[in-house]
């Protein structure tokens, strides 16, 4: 995503202002935004779970070699 630059991204936002139209984009951007909140959302979830269950395997580690 780097290499695309100011110029690609105005480019970019033009090409969705005639294809989408002005009254339309800011409905696709907030559709996006929650996608990508979910996203994030999902994504610290599923880590978290990660964590605890390598948290509870080292919590019987540990017992287990007392």
């Amino acid at each position: 995503m780097s290499n695309i630059g100011i110029p690609g991204l105005i480019l970019i936002l033009i090409i969705a202002l005639v294809i989408f139209g002005p009254k339309k984009l800011p409905e696709i951007g907030n559709a996006f935004g929650r996608t990508l909140s979910e996203f994030k959302k999902g994504t610290k979830e599923l880590t978290g779970n990660f964590e605890d269950d390598f948290k509870e395997d080292d919590q019987k580690k540990s017992l287990s070699r007392d």
